[in-house]
């Protein structure tokens, strides 16, 4: 059982001790530091402070969306409750609202055990580093001032957010809506019985494509592991096939993270969900983009080919939007299938990344697998370390610096260290406590067998 505290929020598996699990103490105590940090940077605002607060739909939902939401009305602080929601809906809301903040009650990939509160800020935005520090010294001091029975906070509901979140996407013109409808596409979707059961099946209608839903029942009982990696999706493979799909469609629990499937159930690669985005935007409006230091290479080299200049940020969603608009990137994202496409709004929104995918393949005249062998060939391993909770991973990381001295190593967010023609990426994870191991190379055995083997080396170590 496990609680991390961290700049973004607060996520944990539910029930046991206080304190070490994510109770309903610690989530009211956490909510209540973030409600009291907004009274704070908004201590001038006559008006009651309102939050938008939004869910996926995994069974311990309701309780903590109650804990929380009744928590902020006992600060005085008005609640716009989404209900079942996605985590790029909740961040369009925050603004379109008027908000001040937000709460996505999501862990994402995580297992069906886990919860948490990922916090925005007024712009839609996941807060900062520094403002995530000042959320978890109030919540460490538990000093809150609760409003009095005259002041409490009030709490309504949106249930239109899901289809004004399509309305904006379909009014990009970027998303070839005619195109698409044209085009007589069938795909099936994995919705991982959560929220992306909801909403990727309404955008597929809106663009005319036919829907075969798999998983789509929003109940929260995950038919299986909810990260979106090939090992997790041989059921969608299956489907795709036996149903004569063009491709198919996984989301995580979020709707954040998106992968594709080809015609033949195969995986298109999570890493070039992005590449694939950002080739069709690239295509109409040359720019920089970005991505994190874990990403695939193949989004430099497409940059480039359309004479655009590639960054990499450190890993975190808050890092790669921080440096997008530092260089006007006009996309960037995650590795994992995270798009941000910055003209809806910045963060990662596997929705958004549905449309310019499909705009992109029906402009090309491909199908899924043909689109695929158009880009650089790289390869991928996406591992862990685990190791003992009383073992810190930073002195491993830095005696694998000195051993790899000869290789170009960057530290600006774990290791990384770049050999001739592949490369390795060692960070703690921000939420689990583990040690990432991505691996990038020409082929799939060289980066299983990197991957393998710096795992190996952290778990001897430790």
């Amino acid at each position: 059982m496990t609680l991390i505290k961290s700049i973004s929020g607060i996520r944990g598996t539910l029930g046991g001790p206080t304190a070490t699990n994510l109770t309903p103490v610690d989530i009211v105590k956490f909510a209540a530091a973030y409600g009291s940090w907004l009274q704070q940077r908004y201590k001038d605002e006559k008006e009651p402070l309102t939050v938008v607060v939004g869910r996926d739909a995994r069974p311990s939902g309701p309780m903590v969306q109650e804990l929380v939401q009744q928590t902020l009305v006992g600060l005085g602080i008005d609640v716009l409750s989404l209900g079942l929601s996605t985590t790029p809906t909740v961040a369009m809301a925050v603004p379109e609202a008027k908000a001040h903040g937000g709460i996505v009650l999501t862990a994402s990939h995580n297992p069906i055990a886990w919860n948490a509160l990922k916090l925005l800020n007024a712009r839609g935005e996941f807060i900062n580093a520094q403002d995530g520090q000042e959320v978890l010294a109030l919540a460490a001091a538990e000093a809150f001032d609760f409003a009095p029975t005259e002041a409490l906070g009030r709490i309504t509901s949106n249930t239109n957010a899901i289809a004004a979140h399509i309305d904006a996407i379909l009014a990009l013109e970027e998303v070839n809506v005619p195109a698409i409808a044209g085009a007589g596409l069938k795909v099936v979707v994995d919705g991982v019985h959560s929220t992306g059961g909801i909403a990727i099946p309404r955008l597929l209608e809106a663009l005319g494509v036919a829907v075969i839903p798999l998983y789509c029942e929003p109940h929260g009982q995950f038919p299986h592991n909810p990260e979106p990696l090939p090992e997790h999706l041989e059921a969608l493979s299956k489907a795709v096939v036996a149903q004569g799909a063009d491709f198919g469609i996984v989301v995580d629990p979020d709707v954040d993270r998106l992968a594709f499937v080809d015609e033949h159930g195969a995986m298109f690669g999570e890493e070039y969900t992005l590449v694939a985005c950002a080739d069709y935007i690239l295509s109409k409006t040359p720019g920089a983009t970005v991505s994190n230091l874990s990403s695939t290479a193949a989004l430099k080299i497409i940059t480039e080919k359309h004479g655009g200049k590639y960054f990499a940020a450190a890993v975190g969603e808050v890092n790669v939007v921080t440096a997008m608009k530092k260089h006007q990137a006009v996309i960037g994202g995650e590795g994992n299938g995270g798009v941000i496409f910055p003209k809806l709004h910045y963060g990662r929104d596997a929705l958004v990344g549905v449309a310019l995918f499909l705009s992109h393949l029906v402009a090309q005249k491909q199908s899924v697998s043909q689109l695929r062998a158009s880009y650089p060939n790289f390869y991928m391993s996406k591992n862990k370390a685990t190791l003992p909770e009383t073992v810190a991973p930073q002195p491993l990381l830095d005696a694998l610096q000195k051993q790899y001295a000869a290789q170009d190593c960057d530290t600006t967010d774990g290791l990384k260290i770049t050999f001739e023609d592949y490369w390795v990426h060692l960070r703690k994870s921000n939420t689990e406590p583990i040690v990432r191991v991505y691996t990038e190379a020409p082929s799939q055995e060289q980066a299983d067998m990197l991957s393998a083997s710096f795992v190996r080396q952290l778990e001897e170590q430790a």
